[in-house]
C-alpha cells in the first residue's frame, strides 16, 4: 500500500482547485446497497449502479417443476443456457425483451452420444461456428454437439502422468475459444486448466496458480520425518472455481477459498487473466488488491474474505466477480480499480442465499442462485450507464463526451474516485495538462499525474522557449560584458600609469 498520510497537507487546497463542492451533492439513500472504497480504504456509499429488473423463479421461467441444484448460466447472443444440474437437463431460454426469459427447449441429452442422457451437466459453452460443448460431469466427459443437438465428438479423461490414475475425470467448467479448443476446470485437478485441441487431443495444462507457503513450514518439512511430512499441508497450487473467455480470447479465472494470510500478503490471486501461454496478464494498478471486500468482519455470522465463485467480462473490459460468501458483485475496470460493489445475503430482490453463476447480456447482468433456484436480472441505472458511456466515449477518442459523462457522474457521487480520474484522463488527452494534474492530484493517481506533469513540462518549455533563450543569452552576455568593461578599465589604468612613468623618466633626463 502507498504511503497516504503525507498527502493530507495538500488535499484541501487541491480540492478547492478542482471545485469539489460536489462532495455535498447527491448521496446514496438509506435503501442503497452499492458502495466503493476510497483511497484511504474507507467504505463510501454510492448511488446504485444496477437495479433489479426481475427475479425469475421456476414459474416465471415457464418450467413445470423447480430447478434442482442448478450450477451455471451461459449467454450466447439472446440465448441463455441454464444447467439444471440436479434434474440432469439443460434449459435454453430466449430473451425477446428486457424483462423476459422464454423457455425454448429442455435438453436432456445429445442424439448419438453413448449414453445419450446427461448425468449432472455442470456447464455449457458455444463456439463461433455454433457447436455446443457440455460438461457432463458424472458421465466423465465433455460433449460436442451441433446446433441440432447431434453428437459430434467427446473429450474424455486425458492420459497424462500428472493426473492421478485413480482419479475420475469430472469436468466442472469449460470454455471454447474461436479455434474450437476447450479449456476445462475439473474437480480435484489443481495443475491449471486442462487444454484440449479441437480434435480432442489433450495438449497440457494452462495457467497453474501460484504456490504459496510459509517459510517456517518449508524449513520444518525439510527436516521432518516422512510421517510428519505426510500430516502437513502440501505446497500445491489452488484449484480454479470458474472461468470466462472474453471477446479478445483471454481467459479470466477465479479462485475462491483462499487463505486469509495469503490474500493479505498478496501471495495468491483471486482473479487471473490468462493469455494463450497461460501467463497471468491482469493489470493491478488499483489502490488495493483485487479480492473483493477489504474487511472481513463477522457481521451476520459470516466471516472470512470474499469467495469469488464466478466472473464475467463486459465488452468495455469491466470484469465482475461474484462473491458467494456475502452474495455481492464486485466490478473492476481494466486497471484493477473498483468500479462498484453491491448485493448481499438475504431473501429480498437483489440479495442472494447461494449465488453460483453470473453472466451478462450487453451491460445487463444475470445471477443464478442455487439455493433459491432463481435467476436475478440486473439492468444499469442512469448512474451506472453514465459510467459505461464515459468509458465507451473515451475508448473511441470522444474525450469531450467522456468528460461530460464523468462530470455528471461526479455530480451524482462527489466521492467517486474514477470520475475525477476519468475527467483528468480526458483533459490529458485533450492537451490540457495543467488542469488534468489537479484532478489526478486530488485522487492521488501518481502514475497519471506523472504522465501529465511530463507533458505539461514539455508544453511549458515550448511556449516559453524564446523567453528562456533570451534569458540564457542575457545571463551569458552580462558576465562577458562586465569582463570586457573591467579589462578595458584595466588597460586605461595601465596606459595612464605608463604615460606617468614616461613623463617622470623624461623629467629626470
Amino acid at each position: 500500500m502507498k504511503n497516504k498520510i503525507v498527502r493530507l497537507v495538500t488535499t484541501a487546497a487541491v480540492m478547492l482547485g478542482v471545485g469539489l463542492s460536489s462532495f455535498t451533492s447527491v448521496k446514496a439513500g438509506e435503501d442503497n446497497y452499492t458502495y466503493v472504497y476510497d483511497y484511504w480504504e474507507d467504505v463510501q456509499d454510492s448511488p446504485d449502479a444496477y437495479t433489479v429488473a426481475r427475479v425469475f423463479d421456476f414459474g416465471a421461467l415457464g418450467l413445470d417443476r423447480n430447478l434442482m441444484a442448478p450450477e451455471s448460466l451461459y449467454v450466447n447472443g439472446s440465448k441463455v443456457y441454464l444447467c439444471d444440474t440436479g434434474n440432469n437437463r439443460i434449459l435454453l431460454f430466449d430473451r425477446p425483451s428486457s424483462d423476459e426469459l422464454i423457455l425454448e427447449k429442455e435438453i436432456k441429452g445429445i442424439k448419438g452420444a453413448e449414453p445419450e442422457t446427461f448425468n449432472a451437466p455442470s456447464d455449457v459453452s458455444v463456439d463461433e461456428e455454433g457447436y455446443i460443448y457440455i460438461a457432463d460431469r458424472e458421465n466423465h466427459r465433455i460433449l460436442k454437439a451441433d446446433q441440432d443437438l447431434n453428437y459430434v465428438m467427446e473429450f474424455t479423461r486425458p492420459s497424462d502422468q500428472a493426473i492421478d490414475a485413480g482419479m475420475d475425470f469430472k469436468p466442472d467448467k469449460i470454455v471454447a475459444d474461436t479455434a474450437g479448443r476447450i479449456y476445462c476446470e475439473a474437480s480435484g485437478i489443481n495443475k491449471g486448466l486442462l487444454k484440449f485441441e479441437n480434435d480432442g487431443v489433450f495438449s497440457g495444462f494452462v495457467g497453474a496458480t501460484r504456490v504459496s507457503y510459509n517459510f517456517t513450514d518449508y524449513l520444518w518439512k525439510r527436516f521432518a520425518s516422512q510421517e510428519q511430512r505426510a500430516q502437513m499441508t502440501s505446497f500445491v497450487p489452488t484449484e480454479y472455481d470458474n472461468l470466462y473467455l472474453d471477446r479478445e480470447g483471454f481467459i479470466y479465472a477465479v479462485s475462491g477459498g483462499l487463505k486469509e494470510e495469503d490474500l493479505k500478503n498478496e501471495t495468491v490471486d483471486a482473479v487471473r487473466k490468462l493469455n494463450m501461454m497461460g501467463s497471468d496478464i491482469l493489470v493491478r494498478n488499483g489502490d488495493y488488491p483485487v479480492f473483493g471486500d477489504l474487511y472481513w468482519g463477522g457481521g451476520g455470522g459470516i466471516t472470512g474474505p470474499s469467495y469469488f465463485k464466478d466472473v464475467t467480462v463486459l465488452d468495455n473490459d469491466i470484469y465482475i466477480c461474484l462473491d458467494q460468501n456475502r452474495g455481492r458483485l464486485f466490478g473492476y475496470d481494466d486497471q484493477g480499480r473498483m468500479v462498484y460493489a453491491f448485493g448481499g445475503n438475504g431473501n429480498q430482490a437483489g440479495y442472494f442465499r447461494k449465488p453460483v453463476s453470473i453472466e451478462h447480456m450487453d451491460n445487463d447482468l444475470l445471477v443464478l442462485d442455487q439455493q433459491d433456484c432463481t435467476v436475478t436480472l440486473f439492468i444499469p441505472t442512469h448512474y451506472g450507464q453514465l459510467i459505461y458511456d464515459a468509458m465507451a466515449h473515451f475508448d473511441v477518442g470522444e474525450y469531450d463526451e467522456a468528460q461530460a459523462c464523468w462530470e455528471e457522474v461526479k455530480m451524482l457521487n462527489g466521492n467517486y474516485s474514477l470520475a475525477y480520474i476519468g475527467i483528468g484522463r480526458s483533459l490529458l488527452r485533450k492537451g490540457q495538462y495543467r488542469e488534468s494534474m489537479d484532478y489526478f492530484e486530488v485522487k492521488y493517481d501518481d502514475e497519471n499525474y506523472s504522465r501529465a506533469y511530463a507533458q505539461y513540462r514539455k508544453q511549458w518549455i515550448r511556449e516559453h522557449i524564446i523567453t528562456i533563450i533570451l534569458i540564457l543569452v542575457v545571463l551569458a552576455v552580462i558576465p562577458l560584458t562586465i569582463g570586457k568593461i573591467f579589462a578595458l578599465k584595466e588597460e586605461i589604468d595601465n596606459a595612464d600609469i605608463f604615460k606617468l612613468r614616461r613623463r617622470q623618466e623624461n623629467q629626470t633626463e
